[in-house]
Parts: C-alpha cells; sequence; structure tokens
C-alpha cells in the first residue's frame, strides 16, 4: 500500500482514537482474496478493552465511509490491541511494561534478558537476574543503545507477595496441628 494512503488513514484514525484515550499505534492494509483488511492497532496505558475496540471500529466505519481514502474496493476493518510479541519501540511501550521480563538487542551485539523496573525519558532501569544463585543486578540502559526489543512471555511468574511463603507457613501450621494432635 501507498504510504500517502497510510498517513491519509492515520490522519482519519488518530484522532478517533485520541477522543477514547487511545494510542494509534499501527494501521496497516493487507490484501485477503478478493478484499482487503484494514487492521488498526491501539493501545494505552490502561490496556484496551473489547467495548473500546468496538466503539472506535463503529466510529472508525462511519468515518471511512465518509471518506474515498480506501477507494471503492471490499474491504475488512479490524480494530485490536498489539499482542504480546510486539517490539518495543516507543517510550511509551516501555513504560506499558514497567515489572515485566524483557529481551534487548543492543547496538553492540549484546542481547540482555532483564526484569524492567523504570522508565524515564532517557532510558530504562532494569534488574538482572541471577544465575544460580547469585543475587539479581541492577543495570541502567539508554534508549540509544537499544537495537531492538520486546516483552517475554512469563508463565510461572512469582508474585510479589512471595507465593512461598505462603506455602510454607501452611506447611508450619499443618506440622503443629500434628504436634497438638499427638
Amino acid at each position: 500500500m501507498s504510504t500517502t494512503q497510510i498517513e491519509r488513514l492515520r490522519g482519519l484514525l488518530e484522532p478517533l482514537a485520541a477522543e477514547r484515550g487511545l494510542d494509534l499505534e499501527d494501521v496497516a492494509v493487507t490484501p485477503a482474496g478478493k478484499r482487503r483488511v484494514l487492521r488498526v492497532v491501539v493501545d494505552s496505558d490502561e490496556g484496551v478493552q473489547l467495548d473500546a475496540c468496538a466503539e472506535l471500529s463503529r466510529a472508525a466505519s462511519a468515518a471511512l465511509d465518509d471518506s474515498d481514502v480506501m477507494g471503492g474496493a471490499p474491504y475488512v476493518l479490524e480494530v485490536t490491541s498489539p499482542g504480546a510479541d510486539r517490539p518495543l519501540t516507543e517510550p511509551r511501550h516501555f513504560r506499558r511494561a514497567v515489572g515485566r521480563l524483557v529481551w534487548l538487542r543492543l547496538h553492540d551485539g549484546g542481547e540482555l534478558t532483564t526484569r524492567l523496573l523504570a522508565v524515564d525519558e532517557d532510558g530504562l532501569d532494569t534488574e538482572v537476574p541471577g544465575v544460580k544463585g547469585r543475587k539479581p543486578t541492577p543495570r541502567r540502559l539508554e534508549f540509544a543503545d537499544i537495537a531492538k526489543a520486546r516483552v517475554e512471555i512469563e508463565f510461572s511468574r512469582k508474585s510479589d507477595n512471595n507465593d512461598n511463603n505462603d506455602n510454607n507457613d501452611n506447611n508450619d501450621n499443618k506440622d503443629q496441628k500434628e504436634e497438638e494432635e499427638a
């Protein structure tokens, strides 16, 4: 698709997203058989709810019907939130990932998997997990040092309230009851 069409679509859709407290992350038009798919990706600091996508979809559909930006060929409109594996490219992406494990490729060629602790206008404060029982170490990275980044999916992330202590407390209570019964 021509960048002119994408620029026109962004110009039409960005204000509609902003009115709903959403950031327009991406606009793409791809062929799908005899039709095209117009995919609109939005996000916000609070995440994106299904109702917000539906509301934006209705507003975008009306605005697209009133304009000629998509031409006369049929298309399908999809309004969605970014996937978990999307690249982190803007400071707001990193801000939304605070607390998460992120993979980074650095401009010097190195790679790093680290927990994102804080984000400011210049870069990131992270904590590199310890290996083989070692303590995690803090590390500061400037945005200029980062070539590529994405969130790492964690299926068994430890919670902040330390679930292991809860299990130990339950075992202690069990032992105490067994002693009282004996």
